[in-house]
């Protein structure tokens, strides 16, 4: 086999996975719909957390800014699927702010510009690193820690799963949504031979892992009662 024939084999199995990780993490981005219509229908957040999707939506923004081609080359869809995901995450906050309580409401509006303000220094203190190399590594290890971070979210409803023996809180669509996520990302860091795509998505990919077997191990005893999920952040 050429070398030409190997590369060309190499990237369409980086474009792939890379579409793969597209797709699946729009399950992601669709979850908390049901959330929402129960929000709307009742005129009320109740009480519904709206960080998750505050810190979804810095999340997304800084993987978006390590995608574009200024701080990483070639990671189109990284920056396709982050773009996505920070538009949903920011409809959930409008909608969020639009039916929480005059106190939530300000606190929430607060954490949005706060995120944007992180956002803004983050992106013209990058653009001020001279040297590419340097800039893609600084963006990359903040990108890392970012979506590590968001992997770790849910060991809480893993150990709540764990106390309690019931997958209740722990919807298998959304598990088997970032279980497929993460590998496709992984197979596209490790295609790519990026670290910081490959790394933190090897652990989601363990952890969400970990949530499928225990869903099946508990599935038995667990009810099936039809209470809002819990959102895990995506991207």
């Amino acid at each position: 086999m050429s070398l030409f024939n190997a590369y060309s084999i190499l990237e369409l199995g980086k474009d792939s996975a890379g579409i793969a990780g597209n797709i699946f993490a729009f399950g992601l981005f669709v979850s908390p719909i049901p959330t929402f219509r129960r929000i709307i229908r009742n005129g009320s957040t109740e009480l519904f957390s709206g960080l998750p999707y505050i810190y979804s939506l810095l999340n997304c923004l800084i993987c978006l800014w390590y995608g574009t081609p200024l701080i990483s080359i070639d990671n189109l869809l990284v920056t396709t699927v982050n773009s996505i995901g920070a538009a949903f995450q920011l409809v959930y906050i409008l909608l969020f702010l639009i039916y929480a309580e005059k106190p939530r409401k300000v606190r929430m509006f607060g954490l949005l510009l706060a995120v944007f303000g992180i956002f803004v220094v983050i992106l013209v203190g990058s653009l001020k690193i001279a040297d590419s190399s340097m800039r893609r590594m600084f963006v990359g290890c903040l990108s890392c820690a970012s979506l590590i971070s968001m992997f770790a979210s849910p060991l809480f409803i893993i150990n709540l799963v764990i106390r309690t023996k019931s997958v209740e809180f722990m919807p298998f669509c959304l598990s088997l949504s970032t279980f497929l996520m993460s590998v496709s990302f992984f197979l596209y860091g490790l295609l790519s031979d990026d670290v910081f795509i490959y790394v933190p998505n090897g652990i989601g990919t363990g952890l969400a892992m970990i949530q499928l077997v225990l869903y099946f191990y508990f599935k038995s005893s667990s009810c099936d009662d039809s209470r809002e999920p819990l959102i895990v952040s995506y991207g």
